[in-house]
């Protein structure tokens, strides 16, 4: 039995271990299922010294490609996957008569996406923040399953019950039903929107709601999170300028405003992710869903391009519990030249520590994701929206 030390980051709180957890010796120490409810109930296993088996780690990530045709499946890592789903979600929602069994397609299209996240979480927000390659066409999609993700991950930190959870993933997957096409139109025009564009983004929530409800959907709470997700508190969003507000909504739209923030278009660069979680903390003024963003993202997310004290370039590759020192993978050596292999660094040691956001991304253009997180380059079978 090959035994992996378990990582904090690889542990969700108030979700089900999906492996055995044991200490060194390979005893029993969480069963397969059992909930981790708190960090200190965290900080004391990891204490302990906490090992999965690989094989059983292996097992669960291949779960993850359980609705992907096999033969596809056979030639896809984790961001492959990732671009499949964006195109699945496209094959969904396209058209203008939806299916009748939309309701219970998104669920399972849903159940996916959390499968995903589970298999690594940061590669989900990498995906998030890297996105100069990304083809502006599938903009729309893409921006939805990043919604998705990331109202997972801020509704476990908020200890929400699942089945709210899902509800809300499934209102991010389909909140812009009736503009995705637009959505991509719009990211990669060189021009300020236009007043039709303008009317159709207005109109969107109340059109995407109608949409879904004459597909088949029923639940309440999933339309009225799609139909407010634009409203503000202070009475100054669209389409109705209602100030109360259900939560679902209220993150959704914060969900939605960050992400786009982090997006470029044509028309201007994309916000660093520091300056968007001022914005968005500013704009919740301090509120306990704008710091969930902080505490799930950090200050230096997955695929933020950071230099170290050692006076190295490093790709951001995984979160720890510290959101300002987290995991990096080191693509240039001490006088930025290119190194050939990529070294994790641990930027929490002073002398590896994050001093400043690096700004050649040129550097970055060819640079396959894969490399960073140890898998091989494959060719997939499915063309990528990447």
């Amino acid at each position: 039995m090959k035994m992996l030390r378990l990582p904090r980051s690889k542990v969700q709180l108030g979700a089900r271990l999906p492996w055995n957890v044991r200490d060194d010796a390979g005893q029993l120490l969480l069963s397969r299922g059992h909930i981790v409810e708190s960090e200190h109930q965290l900080d004391q296993l990891l204490e302990r010294g906490a090992f999965v088996d690989a094989e059983e780690v292996k097992a669960v990530a291949s779960q993850a490609s359980s609705n992907v045709d096999p033969t596809v499946a056979r030639h896809l890592n984790l961001f492959g996957l990732w671009d499949q789903a964006t195109l699945d979600l496209q094959k969904l929602l396209t058209g203008a008569t939806l299916a009748d069994d939309l309701a219970d397609q998104i669920a399972r299209f849903a159940g996916h996406i959390i499968e995903l996240v589970d298999s690594n979480a940061d590669i989900g927000i990498y995906r998030c923040v890297r996105q100069e390659q990304a083809k502006v066409f599938y903009y729309g999609y893409a921006h939805s399953i990043h919604a998705a993700m990331l109202c997972l991950l801020l509704t476990r930190h908020l200890g929400w019950p699942a089945e709210r959870v899902l509800t809300l993933v499934k209102a991010a997957l389909t909140m812009n039903t009736s503009i995705l096409a637009l959505q991509g139109q719009m990211a990669g025009q060189d021009f300020p929107m236009r007043d039709k564009q303008r009317e159709l983004i207005h109109e969107h929530p109340q059109r995407s709601h109608d949409l879904l409800f004459q597909a088949g959907v029923s639940d309440p709470e999933w339309l009225n999170a799609i139909l407010q997700h634009h409203e503000r508190p202070d009475g100054t969003g669209y389409p109705t300028g209602r100030t109360d507000l259900d939560e679902m909504a209220m993150l959704l739209r914060l969900t939605d405003v960050f992400l786009a923030k982090i997006s470029p278009r044509e028309l201007r660069p994309a916000l660093t992710t520091q300056d968007a979680i001022r914005q968005v903390f500013r704009d919740d003024h301090g509120g306990a869903l704008s710091t969930a963003v902080i505490k799930q993202f950090g200050i230096y997310p997955p695929g933020d391009f950071v230099k170290l004290a050692s006076g190295e370039l490093a790709v951001v590759v995984q979160r720890t519990a510290n959101a300002r020192a987290p995991i990096v993978a080191v693509i240039t050596d001490k006088a930025e030249h290119p190194i050939a292999k990529t070294m994790r660094r641990d930027s929490s040691l002073p002398e590896y520590a994050i001093t400043a956001n690096a700004h050649n991304k040129t550097m970055l253009a060819r640079l396959p994701p894969e490399r960073l997180y140890g898998f091989a380059e494959m060719t997939h079978t499915a063309t990528p929206p990447r």
